[in-house]
């Protein structure tokens, strides 16, 4: 016999369920740490010309992240908890550091809000 297909309502339900149980972390810099890790980075191009370039287009991309899939945790980076992470897990500052070391940092840091 075949099973029936879930409600328009019931799939609804079960997409919002998956959109909430997704978690994505978000590094947030204060001035001197954002110029501290562009400072040592090894791909400083990818960052924005100024902070308040960086703090546009990231407040940009939390409206994006909020509006896809609820708010995002997000973690405050220190340009010395970075350095000694990257060092210890035998990686080098570049993006994909910084994002893991976000992703990282949200198991132990407490959820900041917007």
């Amino acid at each position: 016999m075949k099973k029936a297909k879930p409600s328009l309502l019931d799939r609804l339900r079960a997409k919002k369920a998956q959109r909430e149980n997704v978690r994505v972390s978000v590094a947030w810099y204060s001035e001197e740490q954002w110029a501290r890790v562009k400072a040592s980075a090894v791909d400083p191009e990818l960052f924005e010309a100024t902070y308040p370039e960086w703090v546009k287009m990231a407040e940009d991309a939390l409206r994006e992240i909020r509006a896809a899939i609820g708010n995002p945790i997000m973690i405050d980076i220190d340009a010395d908890e970075l350095a000694a992470w990257c060092l210890v897990h035998g990686k080098q500052n570049d993006s994909s550091a910084r994002a893991e070391f976000a992703s990282y940092k949200s198991g132990t840091e407490r959820y900041r809000g917007p």
